[in-house]
């Protein structure tokens, strides 16, 4: 066994698999880009080691550097985590020649997989189900069309060293066909550096599911179950889960089956996953193998039991399974949110900056611990309150894990989990996640890849997110003034007369962005805790809630709850369930005064192009006294791995640039005037 490894890596991967490395005694050492000295994973090693500048082009992915901190460290073993180096076959060798044990799948396993052709063709010869397709490479536009029309619209348009999205089209005719080879080769070729494109049926309704493997180096493979992956935004996947409630214990089976008969044929030896696309008729195809630790590993840790990063680390030592495929159990349902720096009601575009209040939910499971008997909670995270989040690098926060009876079971807590979540200082994708699990269909299991793409076609707004008692929140309202009112009477050396008085009758305004707010009256009355009266529901609530703390909890009607309450100025912000309300909550006298306020509508910003998020402006193509059209580049914003590019609205002449190129940007901040 390996006395000290070094983690390739950053995040909250990083942090996972330190976790597990210290409960086997193992010491760790991470490595570090100048945006990362004060992160969670450097405090967490034994030793950590500075490899460079922020971009990861110049720290996290020179492998020059990685080696020589191993040898300067004397770590025996390297564990690239997911990202960066872990699939880059080049990596892996040299690593190895170093006589550096690579804690992943050797390097042939990773080149054999890593490129889709050639991995279908792997697929096949191992009898794995492929989907229908043309297989080499496709030199013209022409040829494509003429490949599409033999295989039968729709069809599905890749670049072979694609990923993450990229080099990606749909086509159902030949026009699209036409367009989409020659915007596919482009993308590859500029995302990376090989524009050879292949062709293959596009599966309608799909289901994104895929089985874990794991091998050894004495020819023994199984597979540890599924995951449900189909719930994504842009190809990128934001809720997992394990089993799939979709497919028969036959298909489970059979595609387990096939992923291990794959994983042998290339004698891989490591944790890895093999991709499957799943139709409605639940005919399974061979998608892509990650020669790699997923992100959703959790998921299948918590229905078998079995610490992923642990296997990996025992099976880079050279050690067998300790298990055979009879062995691998199943119990409970498990779920994972990523719970991502970003604004789902702005685009999902970036947030970055520092995390003015970070505090994850009570959990009740760990990683690399053993999964308790009832299920639990649990949180991956790389970052920690007071922290920053660097644009640099992707927008992950943390991950979110609740493992249940069952697949309602698992709903009803990831949603309490959520609820309890406090994230301040940077947007988050909560409110989002919130809507997903409450969603009719997703609740039912009826869903395929297509699902947010389908239900939040035109954006997601806060009037996307429901709730079964929007009262709930009114009711909450009341309470946390009521807990306002009865403090602020406690105060000494009131003058008589003129102290404050504690009413029963209130009105709570909820607050509308077109000024139409919602006037409430409530009766609020004490004893045993609070008895809220809104319209012809009674709420009784108790809660030991104290000012300072922005998550509550307490009990409505007997049933347990978690909110989230803060006091800005005069309002009140309480969420729950992803929902959001602004209250304030006044007297009838107060209440009819400010039904007679004028409405004061935002300020015209029309003239101004503003920063949609935080970000790094790259180029501002355009000068003062420039006519532009409707749809020209007008500024380029850099924030997480992502390129957002501004365009005009309409046509107009600049006025002035407001802000320079290289300039770090806030959210709306000015970047031109127009005339």
């Amino acid at each position: 066994m390996f006395r000290k490894i070094l983690i390739a890596n950053r995040g909250e991967i990083a942090c996972r698999v330190i976790k597990t490395a210290k409960k086997m005694g193992i010491a760790t050492v991470a490595v570090y880009s100048e945006a990362d000295r004060d992160a969670r994973h450097v405090e967490l090693a034994d030793e950590a080691v500075f490899i460079g500048a922020a971009p990861s082009r110049e720290s996290y992915l020179v492998a020059d550097k990685i080696i020589e901190a191993c040898k300067a460290t004397g770590a025996e073993g390297v564990h690239p985590g997911y990202g960066f180096l872990s699939e880059n076959e080049a990596f892996a060798r040299r690593v190895e020649e170093e006589g550096i044990v690579f804690i992943g799948p050797k390097h042939y396993s990773i080149a054999a997989m890593g490129d889709k052709i050639a991995s279908k063709k792997l697929a096949l010869e191992a009898r794995v189900n492929t989907i229908p397709g043309y297989n080499d490479v496709i030199e013209t536009p022409e040829r494509a069309v003429a490949i599409a029309q033999d295989i039968g619209y729709p069809v599905m348009i890749k670049a072979s060293a694609g990923g993450g999205g990229k080099g990606l089209r749909v086509a159902f005719n030949d026009k699209e066909a036409f367009d989409g080879f020659g915007a596919c080769r482009n993308e590859a070729r500029a995302s990376f550096g090989d524009d050879r494109v292949f062709i293959e049926k596009f599966v309608e309704s799909p289901r994104h599911i895929e089985i874990q493997v794991l091998g050894d180096a004495h020819g023994n493979c199984v597979y540890l179950w599924e995951r449900e992956c189909s719930i994504q935004r842009r190809h990128q996947k934001v809720i997992e889960e394990a089993p799939s409630p979709f497919i028969s214990e036959a298909v489970r089976r059979a595609m387990g089956e096939q992923a291990v008969a794959l994983a042998k044929a290339v004698k891989y030896q490591s944790a890895g996953t093999v991709e499957f696309v799943v139709g409605r008729d639940q005919s399974f195809y061979f998608l892509e193998m990650n020669t790699r630790l997923q992100v959703e590993h959790p998921v299948t840790e918590c229905i078998t039991g079995l610490d992923l990063v642990e296997q990996m680390i025992r099976v880079a030592a050279g050690e067998r399974l300790g298990f055979t495929q009879g062995d691998v159990p199943r119990r409970g349902w498990a779920i994972e949110c990523r719970i991502n720096a970003e604004d789902p009601f702005r685009g999902f575009l970036p947030s970055t900056g520092r995390l003015v209040r970070y505090q994850p939910p009570p959990t009740t499971m760990e990683a690399a611990l053993p999964v308790p008997e009832g299920g639990g909670v649990r949180v991956d995270t790389g970052v920690y309150e007071g922290g920053e989040i660097p644009m640099v690098y992707d927008s992950m926060i943390a991950k979110l894990i609740v493992h249940g009876l069952d697949r309602d079971d698992a709903i009803a807590r990831m949603r309490e989990a959520l609820n309890g979540f406090v994230i301040r200082g940077v947007a988050s994708n909560i409110p989002f996640q919130s809507a997903l699990l409450a969603h009719p269909k997703f609740v039912a299991g009826d869903f395929d890849t297509g699902f947010i793409a389908e239900h939040y076609a035109g954006g997601f707004r806060a009037e996307d997110v429901p709730h079964d008692d929007p009262d709930f929140l009114i009711a909450i309202a009341a309470a946390a003034n009521r807990a306002y009112r009865h403090r602020a009477a406690g105060i000494s050396g009131q003058l008589p007369g003129h102290g404050v008085r504690i009413d029963d009758h209130f009105v709570v305004v909820v607050k509308a962005a077109d000024g139409q707010h919602r006037h409430q009256p409530v009766e609020v009355r004490s004893g045993g805790g609070l008895r809220v009266t809104v319209g012809e529901r009674v709420y009784a609530i108790a809660s030991d809630w104290r000012f300072r703390d922005i998550r509550a909890t307490g009990s409505c009607n007997g049933r347990p709850f978690t909110v989230q309450v803060e006091r800005h100025g005069l309002w009140l912000r309480i969420a729950h369930n992803g929902r959001v309300i602004e209250a304030m909550v006044m007297g009838d006298r107060a209440s009819e005064l400010m039904r007679l306020m004028p409405f004061k509508a935002p300020p015209d910003t029309s003239k101004f192009l503003l920063s949609p998020m935080p970000g790094l402006l790259a180029d501002v193509p355009v000068k003062p006294g420039q006519a532009v059209q409707a749809g020209e580049r007008l500024a380029v914003i850099e924030a997480m791995k992502m390129e957002n590019i501004l365009t005009a609205a309409q046509d107009g002449t600049v006025a002035e640039v407001l802000a320079a190129k290289g300039e770090s940007l806030a959210v709306d901040q000015p970047i031109l005037r127009f005339a």
